[in-house]
């Protein structure tokens, strides 16, 4: 039997996640206890709520490509919620919010139909139209590039993001978004969570583009390489970022005055015992997923530990490539949503043939015992993953660009825990602000109930409830989005709600 998947261990936290909610300590704070240039807002994404498509010259995107095969349940965002048609209705309750930022993520094949070449005027006028409607109501856009949807015409033609080929053609996409809205879009994220993207797509693939091999993978593994993939795609992701960052600062920040980081996905990792095995797992498994992409990008290599368990399955960057990749951000962007236990798993290092999860040597989820497995949702966890970032990257300036509590996609409005969930977890971002954390913006994922990458639209996040039934697909706001526009507006919240129970492990230090 093979290992679990970093995927299938996200489904399970995810759906643990969404019956448990933790408070901190009651304190009662308003948006006037943070910084007046702190920025609150929220996100979604162009394939989770778009739509439209097969429209206007929209080409399919790998994410089409993996809806349509039954991924994600046999849903898909052909429809979505028609963010394409309804723009101005959404930029509207966005206003009626006081939503201060609005993070969205461009289709490169609604902007590029074949991923490289001619620009499509209708994929322009689209994000321009989106952008000029936020800010005529004072919203500032936030834009990630790559949100899993590459351009399929790319994949068919030379296998997208394990083929180098991908960095130039990513550099050219990255080009015309700067170049086209750039005069206003003042903060870029090159790729969206590139450590789930890598593991997900190329190890155990069972999210676009599906790629992977026995007996790490799934069943029905048809294409690919587990072992070597993954870190190959990431590879790939880093250097196309660094040539997209080395571009807008020799051809565009200057002028445009804005700002351009990654963005990945960060659990809070516990120790499962007190043991100094499992403390060790613990660093490695923090080195695997967060230093996969911060360790270059701060020290210009990856961590050690991964080239020693990996060998020669994970590429080396080149002087030339270190240089480059080295300081190639002007800040992080972090996904976070709750912790995980980690126990040692160094018997791992004996198998012959390894992926991602094996070289971690590591047990973040002890599949036998899925019933005593514990993740909490607790808003330390925040605080954790941002001294995390604090004490081993040197403090570098933070964006939480997605934080969120999944419930069921229902029509009720009543979303009491999510309420709970940003009341407590945006109180733990202040405590990590007085803490000295440089954190500068939260966006709570997500403005509406989107299609979902892991069960399409069975799981909701929204602050807005969408009736997909309706032809109108008419919009609610549910109770969380009135919450979050008290608070925005200036109002004391902290209710220091009874039978609620924070639970604080000790942390594995972070020397």
């Amino acid at each position: 039997m093979s290992s679990p998947s970093f995927l299938q261990l996200l489904v399970v936290s995810l759906a643990i996640a969404g019956g448990i909610v933790g408070v901190c300590n009651g304190g009662k704070y308003s948006r006037d206890d943070f910084p007046t240039n702190f920025i609150f807002g929220s996100g979604t994404s162009a394939y989770q709520v778009e739509g439209a498509a097969m429209e206007d010259g929209r080409t399919p995107s790998i994410w089409d490509t993996f809806t349509h095969a039954g991924g994600a349940g046999g849903a898909t965002g052909d429809i979505a919620c028609d963010h394409y048609h309804k723009y101005k209705e959404d930029v509207q309750l966005m206003a009626n919010i006081g939503l201060e930022a609005y993070r969205f993520s461009i289709s490169w094949s609604r902007l590029i139909p074949n991923g490289r070449g001619p620009v499509s005027p209708k994929g322009l006028q689209f994000y321009n139209s989106l952008i000029n409607e936020l800010l005529s109501h004072g919203i500032q856009p936030h834009v990630a590039l790559f949100n899993f949807d590459l351009p399929q015409a790319l994949e068919d033609k030379y296998g997208g993001w394990i083929r180098r080929k991908i960095v130039k053609d990513f550099t050219v996409y990255a080009d015309v978004c700067f170049r086209e809205f750039g005069d206003r879009v003042q903060y870029w994220s090159t790729v969206n969570e590139p450590n789930v993207y890598a593991l997900g797509g190329y190890d155990a693939g069972d999210t676009p583009p599906q790629r992977c091999s026995p007996p790490f993978g799934k069943v029905n593994c048809t294409r690919g390489n587990s072992s070597t993939e993954p870190y190959l795609a990431a590879h790939h992701i880093l250097l196309a970022h660094a040539s997209a960052v080395r571009l807008y600062r020799e051809k565009y920040q200057e002028k445009q005055r804005g700002f351009i980081g990654l963005c990945i996905y960060a659990f809070l990792y516990i120790p499962l015992t007190d043991s100094k095995e499992d403390a060790l797992a613990t660093q490695r498994a923090n080195d695997f997923l967060i230093g996969w992409f911060l360790d270059p990008l701060v020290f210009g290599e990856y961590p050690r530990i991964m080239k020693e368990n990996a060998g020669s399955r994970i590429p080396r960057f080149t002087k030339a490539e270190s240089k480059i990749v080295k300081g190639a951000f002007d800040f992080i962007g972090v996904n976070h949503y709750m912790a995980m236990h980690v126990g040692d798993n160094s018997s791992n290092m004996a198998l012959e043939h390894r992926d991602y999860l094996a070289d971690s040597a590591t047990t973040p989820v002890d599949t036998k015992r899925l019933m005593s497995l514990e993740v909490f949702i607790t808003p330390w966890t925040l605080e954790g993953v941002l001294k995390y970032l604090k004490e081993v990257y040197g403090n570098p300036p933070i964006f939480i660009y997605e934080n969120g509590q999944r419930m069921l996609h229902n029509s009720s409005l009543e979303d009491t825990p999510r309420v709970k969930y940003m009341e407590a977890y945006i109180e733990g971002l202040l405590n990590a602000l007085r803490s000295g954390s440089d954190t500068r913006g939260y966006f709570t994922w997500s403005f509406l109930d989107a299609f979902e990458l892991l069960d399409g639209y069975k799981s909701s996040y929204g602050l807005h409830y969408v009736d997909m039934e309706d032809p109108e697909m008419k919009r609610y706001p549910k109770l969380s989005a009135h919450w979050y526009s008290d608070f925005l507006k200036g109002k004391t919240v902290g209710s220091g709600s009874k039978g609620l129970v924070s639970v604080t492990p000790k942390l594995v230090s972070f020397q």
